[in-house]
């Protein structure tokens, strides 16, 4: 098994594999290290004949808090610097969410608490996807200039997706299994259990037909144009990224730069509390 410092990984007899995203303190916010390692371990699973599924979880209160917003910043002063730095990042987003898709193994989803961000576009990107009653799901960061993933409107329509999207509101698990986000909510004592227990029914199905059936899934998608839908979104990430120096949000920055991150996020969000669908904005 890889030597890995972000996740955990692990196989068992029952020809599973779970990768727990591993960055607790930090609410397991996606670093480049930690995205090249999960990726590295989907690989790994992908290759062993023993595992027949996979489960990510996240270790902790957290999911994911999406991509790592106390280094994202760093050292940018200027739109050309930020061009320069979220360009090959951005433009990789497309190859990171369909290396998931297109992978021959099943991915489930187990949602421990936050999936925010980046954190949420890997849930959405997931086979099967069960969330614990404690999970909650979102995009703050378009309030401060940033972009929805097309997987978003893609799985729960154009209206659904517009309701969150543009206002940045989170909401919990049972209004994800409304909207078709997710496929199921239980205990957050049974999370792992009922994961376990829904990788077991695919374990018990012929391989060939599982891998054949997620194929046909991803190459409908394709043929929709999924694909270039998503790497259209990396250009609109490119140019959000970009926007910095926006007026609406340049006495956002301005707090960031001077009074660090929870400041940032303070005055990025307390405006909107409480939110109408948000079941933890209190």
């Amino acid at each position: 098994m890889g030597n890995y410092e972000n996740i955990l990984y692990e196989t068992d007899d029952d020809q599973i594999a779970t990768i727990t995203l591993n960055r607790p303190d930090q609410m397991n916010a996606i670093s480049p290290d930690l995205e090249r390692e999960l990726h590295e371990a989907l690989d790994e699973a992908n290759a062993d004949d023993s595992v027949r599924v996979i489960i990510i979880t996240g270790n902790g209160r957290a999911f994911s808090a999406g991509y790592d917003l106390g280094r994202e910043r760093e050292g940018i002063d200027t739109r050309s610097e930020a061009l320069k730095q979220w360009m090959p990042t951005d433009m990789n987003h497309t190859d990171h969410v369909m290396h998931l898709m297109e992978l021959d193994k099943p991915i489930i989803a187990a949602v421990n608490g936050w999936a925010l961000g980046g954190g949420f576009w890997y849930t959405l990107a997931c086979d099967i996807t069960i969330a614990s009653e404690q999970a909650a799901f979102g995009q703050p960061e378009v309030r401060m200039v940033s972009n929805t993933s097309f997987l978003f409107p893609a799985l729960v329509g154009w209206k659904v997706a517009a309701r969150y999207a543009l206002t940045g509101d989170h909401f919990g698990p049972e209004e994800a299994v409304r909207i078709g986000a997710i496929n199921e909510v239980v205990p957050h004592d049974q999370l792992m259990t009922r994961a376990r227990e829904m990788a077991m029914r695919l374990v018990m199905v012929p391989s060939d037909s599982v891998r054949l059936n997620k194929k046909l899934t991803t190459l409908g998608f394709h043929a929709m144009g999924l694909r270039n839908a998503l790497q259209t979104g990396g250009l609109i990430s490119i140019l959000a990224h970009a926007s910095t120096d926006a007026k609406e949000v340049e006495d956002l920055y301005e707090v960031q730069r001077n009074e660090g991150l929870t400041a940032f996020l303070r005055m990025r969000d307390n405006k909107f509390i409480p939110e109408p669908g948000g079941p933890r904005s209190r």
